[in-house]
């Protein structure tokens, strides 16, 4: 496959996040006919040698390689393969760390049930790491934050609850680094009251898709 990738044609890539793309005709080994390869490579900034180098990767460049029957431009492909693979690692967090993968019962509609409720709370975690973002957050900086992580940050925490002169708190350790970020989604879940039979924003600016 590196073999094919040098001799390919090369060609810049505008509408894609890498420095050029090809695409060729290529028969692995043990595959009946030859298929549509597309590829991207990138130039490495790090110009250190290494004494082992992953998939597709040279000295030179990083690459990437896709195999299709498709026969859209390699720009749509890309962004189409790119989606599918987000996807399934949103499938495979799901099935990890929501539960989604189990099947706690020998009937049908109680399986559907559980796995209503498995997507129910991935959703809401979802929502809720929305819903603790910068007030001037953009889409694009956004990142996404796995259920695992969003369990250590904002639930697992190690705390004190405490009860004086007819008050009840909660003391968090001073090692815990998310104090900040935590105190700022519990004041906007607190501030979401219903007003005239819908409920009233608690960030003033809307994030925009």
């Amino acid at each position: 496959m590196l073999e094919e990738l040098r001799k390919a044609d090369w060609k810049p890539s505008p509408k894609t996040d890498a420095d050029e793309q090809c695409e060729f005709r290529y028969q692995p080994e043990g595959w009946g006919k030859a298929y549509r390869f597309i590829a991207l490579r990138y130039q490495k900034k790090d110009e250190t040698p290494k004494e082992q180098y992953q998939l597709f990767e040279t000295p030179e460049y990083l690459y990437r390689v896709f195999v299709t029957d498709m026969k859209d431009a390699i720009d749509l492909l890309v962004w189409f393969y790119n989606q599918r693979a987000g996807a399934e690692n949103l499938i495979k967090e799901a099935n990890n760390d929501a539960g989604l993968a189990a099947h706690p019962s020998r009937r049908w509609a109680a399986n559907c049930v559980h796995f209503q409720l498995a997507m129910l709370a991935y959703n809401l975690n979802c929502w809720l790491m929305l819903f603790q973002r910068g007030e001037q957050t953009k889409v694009e900086e956004l990142q996404h934050t796995t259920l695992a992580v969003a369990r250590l940050r904002f639930l697992f925490l190690a705390a004190k609850i405490w009860r004086h002169a007819g008050r009840v708190g909660i003391s968090y350790s001073d090692q815990y680094p998310e104090r900040g970020l935590f105190q700022r989604l519990m004041d906007r879940l607190r501030r979401i009251v219903p007003r005239q039979g819908k409920f009233q924003p608690v960030l003033a600016s809307a994030l925009r898709f």
